[in-house]
């Protein structure tokens, strides 16, 4: 159990370091709504408030909440989860007779409670309060649940496939078998996509009519595979109509903004609008994740919804109306006074204690050493939601320099920490500070030759400064006014998904390895 308010973001007085604005201040919006790696959103209304969450994956703690007036100005809650079980996928965000429900699938890690896809549910009286569970569910080799009501009153799970099982009153537990209910929507056989992956299930109630949003096409892949398409059925129990004018979204074109446009949720925004929330990849920015976009939909006379935003780039109408500038995104600069997690820092395949390394207790966060260098260390990373940007810190490595205490043992570990741009432990760039050493990695392997330092040198403030693809690397001793050019310059337009076969994002990591521990002082992100 956990309060969702318990790592909220500060005031927002603290400033707006992502320079796309989503809100544009003259009654439009434009997208991204949600820029950087947000996959898999799922949307709650609460009376004129709306509520969000996403695929956190391995992030502990993890599932964070977000809420909004107007689907576009987002701002963090926190984390609901202290304790995931597994890596966090799709989720589906409910209410139902004013009890708040989350469906989570969990899948294994090497450090998960279930060693197979799995799904539970946690519950809460109040959204942004206390959230009980998880609760398994039972429901092995599952994924993305879709929760609904049928006109019978019953309560129901649709599931990847489209399977789905009955659910008891309260929710908690399942009744009887799960059993197959749809096939979908086959598009023809020429289109360019990666696989059909009937997924993500949403129901939504309009016009005694039930509602089916579906994707098919594969997640990543080829621009013009991932879809959202739509059904419809007078009963929860079918039969099934696909809507004939299907996809509802699609990339059709691989020179369109955005790419593999996907997993979508319908629902009624403010003034009475319909939208469409999804995910999508930017062209040419696949680094930067599945970001999250939100389309105007329009009813058909015959009670079909048809998307609005065309190729997304034009402005568009604020929803609500209106032109104020409201504050967006949130500030990822820190002076580690207090933890952030989830909403802005996340461990990298962390264990389900990760965050007992950091202790903010002193000044600035000291990073307990994990491993024996940056791929194995767990770097605790942001979400970059620019396409350039400059991120620096201080670092200062603490403790010993090897496992006996002794810097002379040439067998030793030692301690070492630094400042990355991480998509994965398998394919990252940066700086890592070693004793009286600079070394410089990319694509996740160490380069030829490292920068040495004078002798004794244990803490520098490192810089990366990313300008679209081209990374420079600087660094400078503490108290100094220059910074000092690290001599190669580095390319990381292949860091994302399609080269990794790993569905996260590029984001600026600190991290610390080794035997002893490392002391991490004022990050500071800024967009270019």
């Amino acid at each position: 159990m956990t309060t969702a308010n318990q790592n909220a973001a500060p005031a927002w007085g603290r400033g707006i370091e992502n320079q796309r604005r989503a809100n544009l201040g003259d009654g439009t919006y434009r997208n991204p709504v949600m820029g950087g790696d947000y996959p898999d959103p799922t949307v709650l209304r609460v009376g004129d408030r709306y509520y969000l969450t996403y695929s956190s994956f391995e992030s502990s703690p993890g599932i964070v909440l977000w809420r909004s007036e107007n689907l576009v100005d987002w701002e963090p809650v926190g984390p609901t989860c202290p304790e995931p079980w597994g890596s966090v996928f799709a989720i589906d965000l409910v209410e139902h007779a004013g009890r708040y429900y989350m469906y989570i699938p969990f899948m294994p890690t090497s450090w998960s409670r279930v060693d197979a896809p799995t799904i539970a549910v946690m519950w809460a009286d109040d959204i942004e309060g206390e959230w009980h569970g998880p609760i398994d569910l039972g429901l092995r080799g599952y994924i993305d649940p879709g929760h609904a009501v049928g006109e019978d009153g019953e309560r129901y799970l649709f599931l990847n496939g489209v399977d789905r099982v009955r659910l008891t009153d309260d929710g908690l537990a399942t009744v009887g078998d799960v059993e197959h209910v749809y096939d979908g929507w086959h598009y023809p056989e020429d289109w360019v996509v990666e696989a059909y992956s009937l997924e993500g299930p949403k129901h939504v109630m309009r016009d005694g009519w039930h509602y089916l949003v579906s994707a098919v096409g594969g997640t990543a892949g080829p621009a013009t595979g991932h879809m959202v398409i739509v059904a419809r059925s007078r009963s929860i129990d079918g039969p099934w109509e696909n809507m004939p004018t299907n996809p509802l979204l699609r990339c059709t074109d691989p020179a369109q903004p955005w790419w593999s446009r996907g997993h979508g949720t319908l629902l009624e925004g403010p003034g009475g609008q319909w939208y469409v929330i999804y995910h999508a990849y930017e062209n040419g920015h696949a680094g930067l994740g599945r970001q999250i976009l939100l389309e105007p939909v329009d009813w058909t006379e015959d009670g079909w919804p048809v998307a609005r935003g065309g190729g997304l780039t034009a402005p568009l109408p604020l929803p609500g109306g209106g032109s104020e500038q409201r504050p967006h995104g949130v500030a990822l600069s820190d002076d580690f006074a207090a933890p952030a997690w989830g909403w802005r820092w996340t461990f990298d395949q962390p264990g389900a204690d990760e965050t007992a390394r950091a202790d903010f207790t002193g000044e600035g966060l000291v990073l307990a050493g994990k491993g024996e260098g940056p791929a194995s260390a767990s770097p605790m990373t942001v979400r970059a939601p620019d396409r350039s940007y400059r991120v620096q810190v201080g670092v200062e490595l603490l403790g010993s320099t090897g496992a006996d205490g002794g810097a002379g043992d040439p067998g030793a570990p030692e301690t070492t920490a630094g400042l990355l741009l991480f998509f994965n432990h398998r394919l990252f760039l940066g700086l890592e500070l070693a004793e009286g050493r600079l070394q410089a990695w990319t694509g996740g392997t160490p380069t030829w030759a490292g920068q040495p330092l004078p002798e004794g040198t244990r803490a520098l403030e490192l810089a990366l400064e990313k300008r679209e693809h081209i990374v420079q690397m600087y660094y400078r001793v503490p108290g100094q006014a220059e910074w000092t050019h690290y001599p190669l310059t580095l390319e990381c337009s292949g860091y994302h998904a399609n080269t990794a076969n790993d569905l996260v994002s590029l984001r600026p990591a600190v991290f610390a390895a080794g035997p002893g521990s490392a002391r991490i002082t004022d990050f500071r992100y800024r967009a270019l």
